[in-house]
């Protein structure tokens, strides 16, 4: 009897998803991408959605492709795991029913909410529950701002479930809250590892309207006959893989020791340590650093920075979608332009244009403005780079473990160019891949969850077994 199982990982970026179908025959992991989706941000009455039911029918979709495949492979799958960004919730009635569309975290409803909050509850009062980084779209200030604006849904809505616990739910019917997605909300407290209870009296929610708290690799039910009608899937289980798509790529990371930094680069770039601990001290807060769930009671100590959103905005209005990136990004060395701006500039976080945001920061500084395609990019490529230098320096300042070398993970992973400019400006090595590592840790917990008895130390090595790197010096 073969001792091959299959899995099923979902992935969902900001604005867009895969599914990725992977075989594991005991050692490692062997993927293939088998369908990619699109669910850009839909505006509507001047506020910033997502579309859940498209997203839904896309996993749909995604499930009934995998039925297929293994219809004519002979297979059968053991297991589907959903991870996605982070903070924002979804709202269903009693019934099951959406509650309405889930705010995305861009809108720009919550702005000033962080400092409003902190007003009336203690700046470092709530970093001292949390330790969690100030950002004005953690759950907890997008909660605020619907509690101050009187929106209806927060008293209406029976349960209140983040972007993979609410397609879970959906698939299943059993609504549970996966502990690392919602780390990154600004609710939880650091001690209990569930939502602190001052912080959900402030926002007048109580805690039956979440799921039970449930770690990684918590089988959380199986997919409901409509589900297994509509797809053609038999009666597969939903595994709650680390929720939050950069826990599920910090487990993905193929590194033998933890004398490393870790930088998930896409839209967002999230770099940071993997520790035994938390750390809520006072370089922690004074520099904005943030504790986030892991998988076995680690903690991902980072910090969120800009990825690849500045990039890819300006490849859209320079009207250069359909370019290989790689040819975009190639066109940097044919510029002479040292501007470095700040990417994490609140100027960039969703203009209306980002190359006249970009003019316009460098006008008020006095720097000099990119004109051509080759400045922009290496403007941007440069000044990703020194924003990651200058956060490593301060990382390195509170590491409890020595920082050798940056694992870089995720689709940033694949630009040389920029891996290049990391390894120069970091002055470390800078090792690239895989860039599929969020899929690999997703899977690679669907295995936990599906195989009980397997160590931390076999998970490690399926890491290891599965992945490419590349290594920049």
């Amino acid at each position: 009897m073969s001792n091959t199982s299959y899995h099923l990982a979902i992935d969902l970026g900001a604005t867009s998803g895969r599914a990725v179908l992977a075989s594991f025959d005991g050692e490692a992991i062997a993927t293939e991408e088998i369908a990619r989706f699109k669910y850009p941000m839909m505006p509507l009455s001047g506020h910033l959605f997502w579309n859940l039911p498209r997203i839904y029918e896309e996993v749909l979709r995604s499930m009934k492709r995998a039925a297929e495949i293994a219809a004519e492979r002979n297979m059968s799958l053991s297991s589907i795991g959903i991870d996605s960004w982070g903070c924002d919730v979804a709202y269903f009635y009693n019934d099951g029913a959406i509650a309405g569309l889930p705010y995305c975290y861009r809108d720009t409803h919550t702005t000033g909410a962080a400092e409003k909050f902190c007003s009336m509850f203690g700046k470092d009062r709530l970093y001292g529950k949390t330790g969690i980084q100030l950002m004005d779209f953690n759950t907890l200030f997008q909660l605020f701002t619907l509690r101050q604006n009187g929106a209806p849904v927060l008293d209406r809505a029976d349960k209140i479930l983040f972007i993979p616990d609410a397609l879970a739910y959906m698939l299943t019917g059993n609504a549970v809250t996966e502990f690392t997605v919602a780390s990154t909300s600004q609710m939880l407290n650091l001690e209990t590892g569930d939502f602190d209870a001052d912080l959900l009296a402030a926002l007048g929610i109580s805690r039956d309207k979440f799921g039970p708290m449930v770690q990684p690799g918590t089988v959380i039910g199986h997919i409901n006959p409509d589900v297994s009608k509509a797809t053609g899937l038999g009666n597969v289980p939903v595994v709650a893989v680390a929720g939050h798509d950069t826990a599920s790529a910090v487990i993905g990371i193929p590194s033998p020791d933890s004398n490393c930094a870790y930088l998930s680069c896409g839209t967002w770039a999230l770099l940071g340590i993997e520790t035994e601990s938390h750390n809520a001290g006072e370089d922690a807060k004074r520099y904005n650093f943030t504790n986030e769930g892991g998988i076995h009671g680690k903690t991902r100590f980072l910090k969120n920075i800009c990825g690849m959103w500045i990039f890819e905005r300006v490849r859209h209005e320079l009207g250069l979608d359909n370019e290989n990136v790689a040819t975009v990004a190639a066109t940097c060395h044919d510029s002479t332009c040292d501007t470095i701006i700040n990417p994490d500039d609140p100027a960039f976080a969703n203009p209306a244009s980002m190359t006249e945001a970009i003019k316009k920061y460098c006008v008020d500084r006095g720097l000099e403005c990119p004109t051509s395609t080759a400045d922009y990019t290496r403007v941007i490529f440069r000044s990703l780079a020194a924003r990651v230098a200058e956060i490593l320096g301060l990382l390195k300042g509170i590491s409890p473990a020595p920082i050798e070398r940056l694992h870089v993970i995720g689709g940033g992973s694949l630009n040389s160019h920029l891996m290049k400019m990391l390894a120069q400006t970091t002055g470390i090595p800078v090792v690239a891949g895989p860039s599929e590592s969020t899929a690999i840790g997703n899977i690679i917990v669907q295995i936990e969850g599906t195989r009980p008895g397997i160590t931390e130390t076999e998970l490690r090595s399926i890491a290891l077994k599965s992945s490419e790197t590349i290594t920049y010096k």
